[in-house]
């Protein structure tokens, strides 16, 4: 076989070990309950998430499991300890609930209509677990950023996403909301799981706006995570 070939073999390999070592934190429940949960392993703790079929955003994709994964196996390179972090699109706050647990302020945000789900699913799992309380906010992509995120005293160290680039209308919006929340240090750790040519795009878009560098790739979910850092305007 050609060297090609054989780096290939290996990358599908490496691949398949850690999406399985992914998938492997999650669990179902024993016994049926009249509400439906599912169970994940992060940070030691045993995570039970509330789910809706009715919406998009209040489901577990895998990109958040990605992200998880990445957060508690890079706890020292991308330490959370006391950090301020926001989360976009938290959905039902899997993600929030792991930067919580790893020691950061946390707000996460979503829509309106997913917010009681989402802050079910964070106080339960949360409470008197983690150094930091945290918060639920409304964030709707590109509305009244200023009025409610004003820039002056925004200090996020991280912005968490998981699986916001999808086949919906806002992907200019979600991109200036992007670039509203983040100052120069800000970190923007993304994962994005690649569907359409259209969402693919957005990616060239962002890298008008942000340094942009691929951290890991799942060949076999489609996925990519990836660190963000905004561009220095003073040198461009």
């Amino acid at each position: 076989m050609d060297p090609e070939g054989q780096e290939e073999t290996r990358e599908d390999r490496d691949d398949k070990q850690v999406v399985t070592e992914i998938m492997a934190r999650c669990f179902t429940p024993a016994l049926i309950t009249n509400t439906p949960w599912e169970g994940f392993h992060f940070v030691g703790h045993e995570i039970r998430i509330t789910e809706a079929t009715d919406s998009y955003g209040a489901v577990v994709w895998p990109s958040a499991l990605v992200l998880c994964h990445f957060l508690e196996t890079n706890a020292k390179q991308y330490n959370m300890v006391d950090k301020y972090v926001i989360e976009i699109g938290a959905g039902t706050g899997l993600v929030s609930i792991v930067a919580s647990l790893l020691g950061a302020y946390v707000t996460a945000t979503d829509l309106p209509e997913l917010l009681g789900n989402l802050q079910y699913n964070i106080s339960r799992n949360t409470k008197m677990k983690c150094k930091h309380l945290p918060q639920v906010r409304e964030l709707s992509w590109g509305v009244a950023l200023e009025r409610n995120f004003p820039r002056s005293v925004n200090n996020f160290d991280y912005i968490l996403a998981a699986d916001v680039v999808y086949a919906h209308p806002f992907l200019e919006e979600l991109l200036v909301t992007f670039d509203h929340l983040c100052k120069e240090t800000t970190v923007i750790l993304w994962v994005m799981k690649f569907r359409l040519e259209k969402e693919n795009k957005f990616v060239d878009r962002f890298k008008e706006l942000f340094d942009l560098e691929e951290l890991s790739s799942f060949p076999s979910l489609d996925i990519k995570l990836y660190k963000a850092m905004k561009k220095n305007r003073r040198s461009a």
